[in-house]
């Protein structure tokens, strides 16, 4: 009998003190919503019971924690949802609970709190360790906060993870080099170095069509990339994926890796996607977007989200986007549906262009593969 293939949790908590100009998340501003937090806390807990009828019996992997700001959320119900996804799944003996959180002064004051309620691995939004940076970020921290809140959290968790934000308007590659030195000080040992990405609708796409954001050109984004590369790799750190740098194989996010490795994962709270395989495939589940919707839909159905069987095509093309994002990339025979081959034109075209590695076994990107990621997964999907 073939054993089901394991699963990771992520849980998505909607709220945050300040809604950033970059953001193109599903968040809202944390009001005084107390009573519309605790129904939201019992329906992600009542919608994780009901996803386990889907699932069957799986062994766990990973529990996530996103957001918006999960480290705004009560440590009582943190525990009530780890304890719910380790009694409806077998825990694995690694299993890695995280939770993403900001540097302020308020939160950070909650972290001993979140250790105790079984979070072992805390992913802290950085951004930058430079207060101008911070305040064009729209960030309600300063550098001082951040560094603080970096030393509480290393002594708090036995893993932390630190974001940081790159190719930032008037960035140059020698002050860039000093922020993640300054950063790895601290000894965190995972570094997710994000390059500034102006996304449609946000605050900072408005404010570029204004002409008033002047972001990087191409250019300096690249050399940006490649001084992220040389100070982490010079720092011990492997670039196991785009933009996350871990300090070993231990230290690598195994809740990212479900995704990017195709596993299935639940997803539970107000506009989170979910990959369960069933006997038909692949399906996809999106949840509501509102968070009374979400709360609705949970009491009305069991569940808070939509669900579509994904094609043949459809699976072996998000296969293939996820999976060129880490360093062992996607085994061809997982992407047979795109009919692709070490002897396809267009693989050896790449090949020779220094964007694909030359393997015939599985299609993995080189580090000018990353830079251009979009640009790959996109001419080998079509």
């Amino acid at each position: 009998m073939t054993q089901p293939p394991p699963l990771g949790v992520y849980v998505h908590w909607p709220y945050c003190a300040r809604i950033c100009p970059y953001c193109d998340f599903n968040v809202v501003r944390d009001r005084g919503r107390t009573n519309e937090q605790a129904a939201l806390a019992d329906a992600i807990v009542a919608d994780l019971k009901a996803q386990r009828a889907l699932t069957g019996p799986r062994d766990l992997l990973s529990i996530f924690f996103g957001g918006g700001t999960p480290s705004l959320m009560d440590p009582g119900e943190v525990a009530r949802v780890i304890e719910t996804a380790k009694a409806l799944w077998s825990p694995a003996d690694d299993l890695e609970i995280s939770l993403e959180a900001n540097p302020t002064d308020a939160e950070t004051d909650r972290f001993a709190a979140l250790a105790a309620a079984g979070v072992a691995r805390l992913s802290l939004g950085v951004q930058a360790l430079d207060d101008a940076a911070l305040k064009l970020l729209g960030r309600n921290h300063d550098a001082g906060s951040a560094r603080r809140a970096i030393a509480v959290a290393a002594k708090a968790f036995p893993r932390l993870s630190a974001d940081l934000i790159y190719a930032r308007p008037g960035q140059t590659a020698e002050a860039w080099a000093a922020e993640l030195s300054d950063l790895l000080a601290y000894g965190p040992e995972h570094v997710s170095p994000y390059q500034l990405t102006i996304e449609a609708g946000t605050a900072f796409d408005r404010a570029v069509g204004r002409g008033t954001l002047v972001v990087p050109d191409e250019d300096l984004a690249a050399a940006l990339f490649e001084t992220t590369q040389s100070v982490l790799e010079a720092a011990g750190f492997d670039a196991y994926e785009v933009s996350n740098h871990a300090r070993g194989e231990a230290a690598r996010s195994r809740h990212n890796l479900v995704y990017w490795r195709g596993h299935d994962y639940v997803g539970v709270g107000p506009g989170a996607h979910g990959r369960l395989t069933g006997d038909g495939g692949k399906l996809a589940t999106t949840a509501r977007r509102g968070i009374a919707d979400y709360v609705r839909a949970v009491a009305e159905t069991g569940v808070g989200f939509d669900r579509e069987a994904l094609t043949p095509l459809e699976a072996a093309e998000e296969r293939l986007l996820l999976g060129l994002r880490i360093d062992d990339g996607v085994s061809f025979a997982e992407i047979a549906a795109l009919g692709l081959s070490p002897d396809t034109p267009k693989v050896k075209t790449l090949v020779e262009a220094d964007l694909l590695v030359d393997d015939r076994i599985r299609l993995r990107a080189t580090r000018s593969g990353r830079l251009v990621l979009d640009r790959l997964t996109g001419t080998l999907a079509t």
